[in-house]
Parts: structure tokens; C-alpha cells; sequence
């Protein structure tokens, strides 16, 4: 509900902290495999002093991708060594089509017609449209398999395992549809390729970015503290979208959320390659966790 000033315009309601919760359910899983507890990830303290959360099996079971980015002489050059080892290694492109798949399809149905291939861009599609959906539960059960992290929303809250966001949760990221072309170790490499392009093009020395969000009262983003009006510590789901651009935040709610996110939890940003369904908001996927925000009405 919007509170009317005196002058007649309309402000957006206050956000306070959220009501209490009864949460039954641990923030994420005691193992991982980065190194770095789930609980230590999803804190403040973590995004104060971030550390890294490279995948060692990703560097020791794809050493041709990372000589590839080794020869790399700028962002374009990566950017097509990036398709080219997705495309050999998934194939994720017409002309990757398996001969022997091409031979039954003819035989088949008479055309080179090729059975449905799980894709990162694909999910990426699909996150666009609904994160609450089919595809976003697939990352964010990549987040929870990868990271540790527990989603605390997926189409309503999550405040106790089992329950019945969480049971849809699980029905929707283990769905085979999404299953058949090692999405996993496409997400590895998503992530690995956004890293090393931040580290080496983007910001090599930042080890922070400024992000934007738009939030109304009620939404998955739970409001923790509210030490004053401007400022507050609010728990995001375990895979949440920013946005660079603050006028493409205001789009999206009443209060502008102003977050500094370490660089090490973002797993894709806009400009990372030149075709993808996320380019239009200038959009970031980070992982959740506790984050001190500063907040402001529009």
C-alpha cells in the first residue's frame, strides 16, 4: 500500500524487516566444492574479505580451454575460444550435429533433424522469463551442488525443508529435460570463462562492483535489519540478478537496493559474450547471501 505525502504524490510503502521466520533448514550444504563453507559464503563477513572460488576439477579436466584462453590477445579472441570449446565439446551448434545422430535422423523422419541438447543458454532463456521456473531451478541446483547454497525462494519462500516451494524445487532441477548434455560442467565453464574475463578484461584490480535492485514490499529478498532508513541487511536467494544501470532497477520496484558485490560471486554479466537472452538490463547473476545494502525510495 502507498502512502500519500503532503504535496499529494504517492510514496512507496516502508519496507521494515521482515517478520520472523521460523527457519528450519540450514542456509546451505556443510561441504562444497570451493573450498569455502556455505556459511562463510552467504555472510557479510565473506563479502567484506572475499577469497576465491575457483573449481579446481574444471582447470584439471579442460587444460585445452584455458591454453586456448592463453593465446587469447583480447576480449573478442576469448570470447571465440569460448564458443568454439562449448560448441566441440557440447555440441551446441548446428554443425556439430554427430554424423552417425545426422544418419538416423534421416532415416528416421527424412531430415537432419537432431534430438533436444540441454544448453547454458537455454536456462539463461528461461531465468529471463521466470526464475521461479523450470530452468532456474537447474541453476540454482547448480548453485546448491557447486557453491552449498540453499535456495531461500523458488515461487514462494522456502522456510523449512521440506515444504512445498522446496518440493517443487527439487522436481523442476532434476528434471532429465535438462539433463542430457552435462548442463553441470556447462555451468562450470559459464562461470570459470566469467571469472577469468573479469579478472584479465574487466576489473583485474577491483575486487568489488557496485550493483542495482529493485525490490516492493513483498518479493523473494528478505529484509534481516534495519539499523536506519538508508541502510539495511537483506538475504538473497541463492542465485539473484543486479543490474549494472540504476534506471533499469527502478523498473523493477519501489526501493532501489544499492549492493557492493565482490567480483568472486558473479557467475554471468551482460557483456560477457555478445549474444545471450540477458543482454537488454544490463543484468548480472551473483550469488545470494547476507549483503549490508544501502536502500532509497523513487
Amino acid at each position: 500500500m502507498t502512502a500519500v505525502r503532503p504535496d499529494g504524490a504517492r510514496s512507496p510503502a516502508p519496507i521494515p524487516a521482515s517478520d520472523p521466520v521460523p527457519m528450519r533448514r540450514p542456509q546451505g550444504h556443510s561441504s562444497n566444492l570451493v573450498g569455502v563453507s556455505a556459511g562463510y559464503l552467504s555472510s557479510p563477513e565473506f563479502n567484506d574479505h572475499p577469497e576465491s572460488l575457483d573449481m579446481p576439477h574444471v582447470r584439471a579436466t579442460t587444460r585445452a580451454f584455458f591454453e586456448m584462453l592463453a593465446e587469447a590477445e583480447d576480449r573478442a579472441d576469448a570470447v571465440q575460444a569460448f564458443h568454439a570449446y562449448m560448441a566441440a565439446t557440447f555440441c551446441l551448434e548446428p554443425d556439430q550435429i554427430d554424423p552417425l545422430e545426422r544418419k538416423r535422423a534421416k532415416a528416421a523422419r527424412g531430415d537432419a533433424t537432431r534430438r533436444f541438447r540441454s544448453s547454458y543458454l537455454r536456462l539463461l532463456k528461461g531465468w529471463m522469463f521466470e526464475t521461479g521456473g523450470a530452468e532456474g531451478a537447474v541453476l540454482k541446483g547448480w548453485v546448491e551442488s557447486r557453491f552449498g547454497l540453499l535456495p531461500t525462494w523458488h515461487g514462494a519462500a522456502i522456510p523449512q525443508i521440506p515444504c512445498d516451494a522446496w518440493v517443487r524445487y527439487v522436481e523442476q532441477k532434476m528434471n532429465s529435460r535438462f539433463h542430457d548434455n552435462a548442463i553441470h560442467c556447462q555451468l562450470d565453464l559459464v562461470f570459470t570463462f566469467c571469472q577469468w574475463a573479469l579478472r584479465r578484461f574487466v576489473c583485474p584490480q577491483a575486487t568489488h562492483i557496485t550493483l542495482y535492485r529493485g525490490i516492493n514490499v513483498s518479493g523473494e529478498d528478505m529484509v534481516l535489519e534495519r539499523p536506519d532508513k538508508r541502510h539495511a541487511l537483506v538475504r538473497f536467494n541463492s542465485l539473484t540478478s543486479f543490474t549494472a544501470d540504476r534506471a533499469v532497477a527502478e523498473c523493477f520496484g519501489d526501493w532501489i537496493l544499492t549492493v557492493r558485490v565482490p567480483t568472486v560471486k558473479v557467475v554471468f554479466f551482460a557483456d560477457l559474450l555478445p549474444r545471450h537472452p540477458l543482454q537488454g538490463e544490463a543484468e548480472y547473476l551473483v550469488l545470494g547471501g547476507d549483503y549490508f545494502v544501502e536502500m532509497a525510495s523513487l
